[in-house]
């Protein structure tokens, strides 16, 4: 075995400690990688794999990056899910001959603080779930759930329970659609057993000590400095949700170093208070991402996200996350973007005030972590110095008043800032000119004491050639000797006595002074101590502005409501938006309703409104008509108008007048899941009885197609039967819009009391057709896909023979059809009953001997009713 050298084991020490991450260990210039590591490396970043040992059989593999361009790279291995171990060497003196290195940082998926590896407007959640099983139905019966984004502060709980609607799995996945943690910490036995979560998201298995109540509460206790957990609605029947906290917490003190200051608040919340949007109709509606490259542009928070700041953008993402169910909240945010909407000038100038202030919230909080560098307290003092001109802007608004008094100039910091850090500070601590002169005498002092040495060196050389004689005489400085008076040989009999050689050349002596000397070392020191100090005084100055923490993040998030409220008002002044009217009325009624994201991304034509009407004898809504009508885009901008009216914006109408929604549910598209085993089909239908199951008479309903993935007659029965039941169930009665090719359907608005139909209206030229984009009363009767074939640049003699087979079928049938009516009996058995005057049996008499009375709900019977009558006019 090859001897093992003291740099080697100083490695395989810290990596002991560390051995589920990838270790950077600084040699030098660069973080090298070794072992596995190196070729994890050399594999995820395309470097060189190179190697170090005294034969093939021994070499340890090697992988390294420069220092000054780590980050890059440590980004890119935490994007792909890995932890990385920062190893930093600790001075730059040997200890018996070992370079003394330490773990300065541990950085995983969710515990990313580096401005260059975070999205500034998108927050970083780290999440902790703590489940407790359901035995009987192999599911998990109640979850304990915390998220935090270390570069905010923000730390919330909630527990999560199942109920006859909903299990607590399910109501997992809808909270993780919401957040999109970047990391999920589990313990490890659940780990081990298997657990499927969304593809984006980290999965990191932790000890399950961690999730030890006894062992989580004390460790919020010693966070929050507390005996009881009482004061953050975290009492007895909430033990899940305070372990999940208190191992997420752990979770921080292990890799963050103990270094969490800035997680100074926890808040209780519960689900129940806002509106859920599971993941798709996230998708579906694409709120903050398009379906189609995860983009923002052309997703609804592409439109709204005019905000000036960082802050303001994230906080517009939550609104659309997590819609409102309080008609006064919402009221309150309308009223300060009504405020706004109405006075252009002040908008105007309220946005130009935002538009210098930086991302206060994440600045507060890298000042409380101590890891903040000089220029990003200058970015600090910027931002403050802004508040006062924004206070000055938002006067005489009332419904702003609130946020007025929160907006704190913090002027005693400004001052502070501005008094000690240097307008040409340094990025990074470690250079010299951070700290302005007259901040500190002590500095001053050097600093004066340094010019002064310097001023005698540059002068030296003209003194000494005066004085001596020796006209070639020079003082120069280099690495390894420092300052020194250079002779030649020549001239070594003019050298005076306290002259003190100090290396010998060819045709020179190098010389130094007792002077010089004392010069020198003031010079060579004084670079150090002044990094010392100024290291001392920085350090100083960002603890006394972590006392004012509270009040920074305070005015941080004053800033970011006030943002958004701007940008909604620019928004809606810019895109003739309106304020809708909430109601507790189950009604929705929309007039020249438009879809925020299509209008926008439309050249060349305008965009048609179309108006919806939902009230308690109007409840489900048929849309039949061709491909590329607008049916779909019809169906979501009522989803999209009535979510944006629950974050508290104006909407794309001219009125709209909105019942508050419980849960917008949305099965539109064909989407498969090939890694599970299930097709196009198998997804639609899971995810229709999903929504099924979990809506109320308060929901709103977005199907789109149901149906379509299987034969006509098991699509048509299926997406039938869909509407049927949604209408027939009290539980349900919900408002639905219900897009179909199956024109059938159109035939249950005679039997449905609260089914109304509607098409897109076709204007037809012959054989020329034009979508109108309208969505008029009635049913369509045909669906024009040989036509939109024919537009999509088929084939002309395809599009040919396609019109010649949908001729024979419209006048023959199917080949089932025909074949089905070649073998038809024409006379019944005599034992079959049938109707008088019918040769054959008739659908009526089928009907009634299948109905089981006895099984039949009233509700079910009425409609049985309704069905048996409408096959008694066929006879």
């Amino acid at each position: 075995m090859p001897k093992v050298t003291p740099s080697r084991q100083q490695y395989l020490d810290i990596k002991a400690q560390y051995p589920d991450a990838i270790v950077l260990f600084r040699l030098g210039d660069f973080y090298e990688t070794f072992d596995k590591d190196a070729e994890i490396a050399a594999r995820e970043l395309d470097l060189t794999l190179t190697g170090r040992g005294p034969n093939r059989e021994d070499r340890v593999p090697m992988a390294g990056v420069p220092y000054h361009a780590a980050e890059a790279y440590i980004a890119r291995l935490v994007e792909k899910g890995y932890h990385v171990v920062i190893a930093e060497q600790m001075g730059t003196e040997t200890i018996n001959g070992l370079m003394p290195r330490q773990v300065t940082r541990v950085i995983t998926p969710g515990t990313v603080i580096e401005p260059g590896m975070l999205d500034t407007r998108q927050n970083s959640y780290l999440l902790a779930l703590c489940p407790e099983a359901d035995r009987k139905k192999q599911t998990w019966a109640r979850v304990g759930l915390a998220y935090a984004d270390i570069t905010t502060g923000e730390f919330a709980v909630t527990q999560l329970e199942s109920t006859p609607e909903t299990e607590a799995t399910i109501a997992v996945l809808e909270e993780l659609a919401r957040l999109s943690p970047r990391e999920l910490l589990l313990g490890r036995a659940w780990v081990e057993k298997g657990v499927t979560l969304p593809q984006t998201i980290h999965l990191t298995a932790v000890a399950d000590f961690y999730f030890d109540l006894a062992t989580a509460r004390q460790a919020l206790f010693d966070q929050f400095g507390v005996g009881s957990l009482e004061g953050f609605g975290l009492g007895g029947d909430k033990a899940l949700a305070v372990s999940a906290a208190g191992a997420l917490i752990q979770y921080l003190q292990e890799t963050q170093r103990g270094a969490l200051a800035q997680m100074a608040e926890l808040r209780t919340y519960t689900t129940a208070s806002f509106m859920v949007l599971d993941a798709n109709t996230r998708r579906n509606l694409e709120l903050t991402e398009t379906i189609r490259g995860g983009k923002t542009r052309g997703s609804l928070l592409g439109v709204l996200d005019r905000n000036a700041t960082p802050m303001g953008s994230r906080l517009l993402r939550t609104w659309i996350s997590q819609p409102l169910l309080n008609i006064q909240q919402l009221n309150t945010r309308l009223d300060c973007v009504e405020a706004l909407y109405e006075v252009g000038y002040a908008r105007a100038e309220i946005i130009e005030c935002l538009k210098p202030i930086a991302d206060l919230e994440r600045l507060t909080n890298r000042v409380l972590a101590g890891v903040v560098g000089p220029r990003e307290l200058l970015a600090l003092r910027i931002s403050l110095e802004a508040i006062p001109a924004l206070r000055q802007a938002m006067t005489g608004f009332e419904s702003l008043g609130g946020l007025l008094n929160r907006l704190d100039p913090c002027r005693d910091l400004v001052h502070d800032i501005g008094h000690a850090i240097s307008d040409a500070s340094p990025a990074v601590l470690g250079v010299a000119g951070i700290v302005k002169a007259g901040y500190s005498a002590e500095l001053d002092h050097i600093e004066d004491a340094t010019r002064e040495a310097k001023t005698y060196v540059a002068s030296l050389e003209a003194a000494e050639r005066d004085r001596t004689g020796i006209k070639t005489l020079k003082v120069s400085f280099n690495k390894v000797f420092g300052y020194y008076i250079e002779v030649s040989s020549a001239n070594s009999g003019k050298v005076p006595d306290e002259y003190v050689r100090k290396q010998t050349l060819v045709n020179a002596e190098r010389y130094i002074t007792p002077t010089l000397k004392v010069y020198e070392d003031q010079i060579l020191s004084a670079e150090e101590r002044v990094i010392e100090l100024e290291t001392k005084l920085f350090h100083d100055l960002c603890s006394s502005i972590s006392n004012c923490g509270r009040r920074l993040i305070d005015t941080a998030r004053a800033v970011a409501e006030l943002d958004v409220y701007a940008a909604l008002a620019e928004v809606a002044a810019q895109e003739q938006y309106c304020r809708p009217t909430l109601t507790q009325d189950d009604v929705l009624i929309i007039q020249s309703g438009r879809h925020p994201v299509v209008e926008k991304l439309l050249r060349g034509e305008r965009y048609v409104p179309n108006d919806t009407h939902f009230d308690a004898n109007e409840r489900i809504h048929i849309i039949t008509g061709p491909n590329m009508a607008g049916k779909s885009t019809a169906i979501r901008q009522v989803a999209l108008i009535t979510l944006m009216a629950q974050i508290g914006s104006f909407v794309p109408a001219e009125s709209a007048t909105i019942g508050i929604v419980d849960r917008i549910f949305t099965r539109i598209g064909a989407q498969d899941e090939i890694h599970a085993g299930q097709s196009t089909f198998m997804v639609e239908m899971i995810e229709t009885a999903a929504l099924l199951q979990c809506s109320t008479p308060r929901s709103l309903l977005i199907l789109d197609e149901i149906g379509r993935g299987t034969s006509t007659y098991d699509g048509l029965a299926i997406a039938r039967a869909v509407v049927e039941y949604i209408h027939n169930h009290q539980r349900l009665n919900c408002k639905t819009l219900f897009a179909t090719h199956y024109h059938e359907l159109t035939e249950l608005d005679k039997i449905l009391p609260r089914v109304r139909n509607y098409s897109m209206a076709v204007n037809e030229d012959g054989e020329r057709i034009v979508f109108l984009h309208k969505v008029i009363a009635g049913g369509a009767d045909h669906s024009y896909g040989v036509h939109v074939a024919q537009l999509a640049g088929m084939p002309r003699a395809l599009v040919n023979r396609a019109k010649e087979i949908l001729k024979d079928l419209e006048l023959n049938g199917s080949d089932f059809e025909i074949k089905r009516r070649a073998h038809r009996t024409p006379t019944p058995p005599t034992d079959q009953a049938v109707l008088p005057g019918l040769a054959e049996p008739h659908p009526l008499i089928d009907a009634l001997h299948a109905i089981r009375v006895d099984e039949l709900s009233p509700m079910e019977a009425m409609m049985k009713l309704y069905e048996l009558q409408r096959l008694a006019r066929d006879v």
